[in-house]
């Protein structure tokens, strides 16, 4: 049997109810240090030893916080439509978090509106049950969207990102818009040049022109549960 996407049995434990509590003292912390100008990963580390936090718990914290500055810089860049526009979808990124929420996985309403999940890549991927209906789902949003041509971009070195790239054209014939697959080596820098990006990816939001934020839009149509670990 497929384990779901995303999910680590400990997670009960470490994302239970007591457990979120404390994770939303830690991100007080954490927030005061990085508006400070500490390094996130630094000030996570300090932090995450004094509250004695779990390798996944200072995960999902360093996934949902951002400074001052960075939620600024994001939000002056957020779009609500893309009506008659292209759009550029950071793939793995945005199928991935798809997956963890049909597999009804652990994910995180972050300080700068995204849903984002604890799933790592890590240079793997592979095709599972719920793969098919995530795709159908992204194409889907794109065709009530009205965007002229969609860019859904592969990371190449990521395994089975060929037969992932097969199956969104399978799936993607026939819909109202052109589809452009890509498999490529940096998929984070070509993102940082264009306009209507897809993606929760931090660091591509704090370089993109545009971004939409469709992630949140899934998992608020869909009702998804969702944990906030900060305040």
């Amino acid at each position: 049997m497929d384990a779901k996407r995303g999910y680590v049995p400990k997670d009960e434990r470490d994302f239970s109810a007591s457990a979120v509590e404390k994770l939303r003292k830690a991100s007080k912390h954490v927030c005061y240090l990085i508006n400070e100008g500490y390094d996130l990963k630094s000030a996570s580390t300090f932090v995450g030893n004094h509250y004695a936090l779990s390798e996944r718990q200072r995960l999902a914290l360093v996934r949902s916080v951002a400074t001052e500055e960075q939620l600024s810089i994001r939000r002056s860049k957020e779009k609500t439509s893309a009506l008659g526009e292209e759009v550029w979808v950071d793939g793995f990124n945005t199928i991935i978090t798809l997956e963890v929420m049909l597999s009804d996985s652990l994910l995180f309403d972050c300080m700068d509106g995204t849903i984002r999940d604890l799933a790592a890549l890590r240079g793997t991927y592979r095709i599972i049950p719920e793969t098919k209906e995530a795709v159908c789902i992204l194409l889907e949003a794109f065709e009530k969207m009205d965007v002229s041509s969609v860019h859904i971009l592969l990371d190449e070195p990521v395994s089975n990102s060929g037969r992932l790239k097969a199956l969104i054209a399978d799936l993607g014939v026939g819909k109202n818009f052109s589809l452009d697959i890509r498999l490529l080596k940096d998929v984070d820098r070509t993102l940082w040049q264009k306009s209507n990006v897809i993606t929760s990816d931090s660091i591509i939001l704090d370089h993109c022109i545009s971004w939409v934020n469709l992630t949140r839009a899934f998992a608020e149509g869909r009702a998804a549960k969702t944990l906030r670990v900060w305040e």
